[in-house]
């Protein structure tokens, strides 16, 4: 298999995993992150709350994380409708 092809092939996963969504009655539908990122951000909130972390370090790390894989997850989602069109 060639780079590329699983470099697309990661990159598909990614979408497929962000898939999942869930409906919250105040929030409305959210996307559930994968168990190894909700892993990350429980262990910030962990560190927050033991105050290992300042709670602002903490949420600007969070906010930092989902920005990236949003983009990440974009970016992927572009790479699948060019390969799609062509």
């Amino acid at each position: 298999m060639s780079t590329l092809t699983r470099h697309l092939n990661d990159s598909h996963d990614a979408v497929r995993t962000y898939g999942r969504r869930v409906e919250i009655p105040l929030l409305g539908e959210v996307a559930v992150p994968p168990p190894d990122k909700v892993t990350y951000y429980a262990g910030l909130g962990v560190l927050a709350a033991l105050q290992v972390i300042e709670w602002p370090l903490a949420l600007v790390i969070t906010a930092g994380h989902l920005l990236a894989d949003q983009h990440m997850s974009g970016l992927a989602k572009g790479v699948g409708e060019a390969l799609e069109s062509a």
